[in-house]
């Protein structure tokens, strides 16, 4: 396992890091969360750079490339808290369908995907909020020819917008990963509610689905046999979400390290100060830490390492915990400037808090590696 970038990924990142400045300014952001001004454009940008290809298989019409490529692009993604539909297409509605379809439901899915013809999301989560197979509620039944969904999901990425929902559903009368049915459902055919949440430039949304009857061809691989692929997509989804919150912590981090170098008091750079120097060092110290956790996940599910779930888990508790201390450091080492709607810092701020509810909290996660190396409850 090569802990080093290679000078394709470096290159990469530049590239990322030079398009996003240009076609990603705060204030696209802003139009967003004040303006519902729709992230289109953006998304269209990144068509022609072929980004939504960057994972699907060269054979299915994508480039092919590995999950750390898209690590990298996805950190520079959270610097700048791009809106749109990538995070919940590339990360989410693609390992799904990668990993629970026939060959020629690939080709059909995410060669539409590679194109820019379609956006998509996964939907997992219940009223419960957990984004486990387990906890999965919504029933498949064959009718026929075609089957027919009931349930409702919460909490969902991009829910109201994306093209294809993948959704995670079960057989009746079975439970936990046994029975389990993934989904492909049009937009077109189930009830989308957005939902109220502190980060208006992401977007969420309940998704009903009452009696949704769909064709046999839009259930992925064999009905009843998708429970290991749901585990393998979420794991995927998840360390994206890691790293995309570490973009945003690091860019958090930045934006209080400048402000410490020219907010002056008593005549002199509050930065100077013993005490804001050791908050700046231990933000900085999460930060290193996280990026090595979230970059050893990502390089585990590139490998298919037997620790790819261990890392997962490892990544979202790592992030977890070091948005937690970048967010509370960066608004106090701001003061009062901090607290204004004027300034942007509350857009990053809201943005890694609302990252830290999805998929599984911080604590969700360090139970969950308690528990893989044996030291869960009895």
């Amino acid at each position: 396992m090569d802990f080093e970038f290679t000078d394709e990924q470096l290159e990469l990142r530049e590239q990322a890091r030079n398009f996003l400045e240009k076609e990603c300014p705060i204030s696209l952001v802003r139009a967003v969360v004040e303006d519902g001004t729709d992230a289109g454009a953006l998304w269209e940008s990144m068509v022609r750079l072929d980004w939504p290809a960057l994972t699907v298989p060269e054979d299915s019409g994508g480039l092919g490339l590995g999950y750390v490529e898209l690590a990298v692009v996805l950190e520079e993604l959270g610097r700048v808290i791009a809106p749109g539909p990538f995070l919940a297409t590339v990360s989410q509605f693609i390992p799904a369908v990668r990993e629970a379809a026939t060959d020629a439901q690939r080709s059909r899915w995410l060669g539409a995907i590679a194109r820019g013809e379609i956006t998509g999301t996964l939907a997992v989560a219940e009223e419960s909020g957990v984004w486990t197979p387990a906890a999965v509620e919504c029933v498949a039944r064959r009718d026929g020819d075609d089957w027919v969904l009931d349930g409702t999901k919460d909490y969902v990425l991009e829910g109201a917008a994306a093209d294809e929902l993948v959704v995670a559903a079960r057989l009746p009368g079975t439970r936990d990963r046994d029975g389990m049915v993934l989904a492909v459902v049009p937009q077109a055919a189930v009830e989308t509610t957005v939902l109220p949440t502190i980060d208006a430039s992401r977007h969420h949304a309940r998704v009903a689905l009452s009696d949704v009857r769909i064709s046999a061809d839009r259930i992925l691989g064999n009905p009843g046999e998708a429970g290991a692929a749901l585990a393998r997509a979420l794991e995927e989804a998840i360390t994206a979400l890691a790293v995309e919150m570490l973009g945003t912590c690091q860019a958090i981090f930045d934006m209080t390290l400048e402000y410490a170098k020219v907010r002056e008091q008593f005549g002199v750079p509050i930065g100077s100060f013993q005490a804001v120097k050791h908050k700046l060092a231990n933000m900085f110290v999460a930060l290193e830490r996280a990026r090595a956790v979230c970059y050893f996940a990502a390089l585990t599910i590139a490998e298919d390492d037997d620790r790819r779930t261990l890392g997962t888990s490892m990544a979202k508790a790592a992030v977890g915990e070091c948005q937690q201390l970048v967010v509370q450091d960066g608004l106090q080492l701001h003061g009062g400037i901090g607290y204004t709607w004027e300034h942007d810092l509350h857009l990053y701020l809201k943005r890694a808090k609302s990252g830290d509810a999805q998929l599984g909290t911080a604590a969700d996660h360090r139970a969950r590696v308690a528990e893989l190396i044996g030291l869960g409850a009895a």
